[in-house]
């Protein structure tokens, strides 16, 4: 086998737009001969040889593929992972692997369980290709920085409509979408804060749920995580801010690193700040630094370099570059800070996965949230697997 026959299931921006760019020719080791979505409408404009299938379980037994991408709402990834992993088949999914804990670990048992060794799990965490954060991690690991003191991510540059939430029944709803931003705009984030720096032992958040939107989830976060070493982290994130703010700040010995407006920038200490602050004979001294641009070029393949890597996985045994089991952790951070904003509560980690789990069906269960939809041609997005994002 040269090429991996795949099939994509939920045909909204992401399905979509996965399947164009495979059908364009972008990725010659993917060829899809699959697509499905419960909305015929969404599958017409795709050529014949290309079977169609409006239930997933259908497409998975099919025959026709041998790894399917999941890109439909939220909390379908988990049941329709499940069962394409139980038939022996690759899977591709898109962010979050699973709306909570609970259900990632359900996924990841999935895998654990899966009938073929060779068997490959991925996540669409695209921007574990950008250079800025592999130059970033590179830094990090290297120990040139010293200890890290402070993390802060402020992540206000995801400014989105009431027309955009009123695009689809599921969408910011606790039964059609699990949360809000941190379950939708910032699973990337999310994803690369734990790849860099890896997991806190506390998380405290204050959330505003429908703070800025006629919605009944978050749309502002500020929350505080502890770790078991002195380093601490704080991550805020809106959708109600615009013009917004993307700026990662670390603060270390060896100085503070920032990534933003499409660069990494080291100041740099000459001399570790407690060595200095131990040493120094002068009151108001401060160490001397010089700044230190670190080349990056671009934004690297993102979507398409993870798409290339599943295939190469697949075909030649490749490490993966983001291996969909880490999704938990991303999943976990976003559940956390819901958790303390639900209890006004510091969560500790690991978090109680299955007590999550049933605060969020009371959450469902006790929803009176009253929320207007407007229909977009190929009708609302909860009545089809065409989720977007």
């Amino acid at each position: 086998m040269n090429r991996v026959r795949l099939g994509i299931v939920g045909l909204g921006n992401m399905g979509a737009s996965h399947c164009k760019a495979i059908l364009d020719g972008k990725q010659p080791r993917l060829d899809v001969t699959a697509i499905c979505d419960t909305d015929a409408a969404r599958m017409t404009s795709y050529p014949e040889r290309v079977r169609r299938f409006a239930d997933a379980g259908a497409m998975i037994r099919s025959g026709a593929i041998d790894a399917i991408l999941i890109a439909t709402p939220h909390y379908s990834h988990t049941t329709i992972g499940i069962d394409a992993l139980a038939q022996g088949l690759h899977v591709l999914v898109e962010k979050p692997i699973s709306v909570h804990k609970a259900d990632c670990e359900r996924l990841i048992a999935a895998y654990e369980r899966r009938p073929k060794a060779g068997q490959v799990f991925a996540a669409m965490f695209n921007q574990r290709t950008d250079p800025h954060y592999i130059q970033l991690k590179r830094l990090i690991e290297s120990g040139d920085l010293g200890e890290i003191r402070r993390m802060t991510w402020i992540m206000t540059d995801w400014f989105r409509t009431g027309a955009y939430y009123a695009s689809g029944g599921w969408r910011a709803t606790w039964g059609g979408e699990g949360g809000g931003t941190l379950l939708n705009q910032c699973p990337h984030n999310l994803d690369l804060w734990q790849w860099l720096f890896g997991m806190p032992t506390a998380v405290h958040a204050h959330c505003g749920f429908g703070q800025w939107h006629d919605i009944e989830v978050e749309d502002q976060v500020n929350a505080h995580f502890t770790y078991g070493t002195r380093a601490t982290g704080t991550f805020i994130a809106t959708t109600g801010e615009f013009p917004g703010t993307n700026r990662l700040e670390i603060a270390a010995e060896m100085g503070r690193v920032v990534v933003e407006n499409g660069c990494l920038r080291w100041q740099r200490n000459a001399v570790g700040m407690s060595e200095f602050c131990r040493t120094t004979p002068t009151v108001w001294s401060q160490p001397a630094s010089h700044e230190v641009v670190i080349a990056v070029d671009g934004h690297g393949p993102q979507h398409a370099g993870v798409l290339a890597n599943f295939a190469d996985a697949i075909l030649d045994g490749a490490a993966l570059i983001a291996p969909a089991s880490e999704g938990i952790r991303s999943v976990e951070l976003a559940n956390a800070m819901i958790w303390s904003g639900w209890t006004g509560q510091t969560a500790r980690l690991p978090l109680d996965g299955a007590a999550y789990e049933a605060r969020l069906k009371r959450a469902i269960a006790e929803s009176r949230h009253t929320k207007a939809v407007v229909r977009a041609s190929g009708g609302d997005f909860a009545a089809s697997f065409g989720g977007t994002k």
